[in-house]
């Protein structure tokens, strides 16, 4: 898929993956960008920047998620693409709370299911759409310092596989983003197990999840 004319909402804009991917999706010639964070004054400036809308969203509520679309699609009349990129994470192993089990579970896994629900069934009534995950290298390996962040991220790949199989042959596109170290407000001291290879940065990621999109594969490793 090429993004120029596409209407796009990326979750988690404010910073990071999401505010890079914004900036190079608007170089790409996206016709609308919808940009979600729960940090609302951080993403003011993106959007502003991109021309696009901003819309504060806490992913861990479906209906959020659902206020979300709909402003979307209020403002642009459809979704191209769903950049379901919001994350978080929390070191601990076995001492990790219940809590940070289920926000961790809501933002990692459910954030993407209540997203597919509200997006997918109109993608493809329309012919298609795309559909972008960002999980993480910790969900095709692991990482030793997040018990809660390692495993959710396996259940967000296992999502996105099971989505790209299950509506592949009804003309969705699904991609699944699994960086290493990235440099984000995330990355702290030297990256830990994930930064043993160094780290790159957002901008990087941006160009190689616009490189796969075009070529249409699910697994994004840059």
């Amino acid at each position: 898929m090429e993004l120029k004319g596409k209407i796009a909402v990326i979750t988690g804009a404010a910073s990071g993956i999401g505010r890079a991917a914004a900036l190079r999706f608007a170089q790409e010639g996206a016709a609308g960008l919808v940009l979600a964070d729960l940090n609302l004054h951080g993403l003011k400036p993106v959007a502003e920047e991109v021309k696009g809308l901003a819309v504060a969203c806490d992913v861990s509520r479906e209906a959020d998620i659902k206020r979300l679309v709909a402003q979307a699609e209020e403002k642009y009349g459809r979704i191209d693409v769903y950049f379901s990129n919001a994350g978080i994470v929390q070191r601990g192993g076995l001492e990790a709370s219940d809590a940070d089990w289920d926000r961790n579970w809501r933002i990692h896994v459910m954030a993407h299911v209540w997203a597919a629900r509200a997006v997918v069934e109109t993608m493809v009534a329309r012919g298609g759409g795309y559909f972008l995950v960002t999980a993480s290298a910790a969900g095709l390996l692991n990482i030793v310092e997040s018990a809660t962040y390692g495993v959710t991220k396996h259940g967000a790949v296992a999502f996105a596989e099971w989505l790209a199989i299950a509506y592949g042959r009804r003309g969705l596109k699904v991609s699944c983003l699994c960086p290493q170290a990235v440099i984000t407000g995330m990355y702290k001291g030297d990256g830990g197990s994930a930064g043993v290879d160094g780290a790159l940065t957002a901008e990087q990621v941006a160009g190689e999840i616009v490189k796969v999109m075009g070529e249409e594969r699910f697994l994004v490793l840059p």
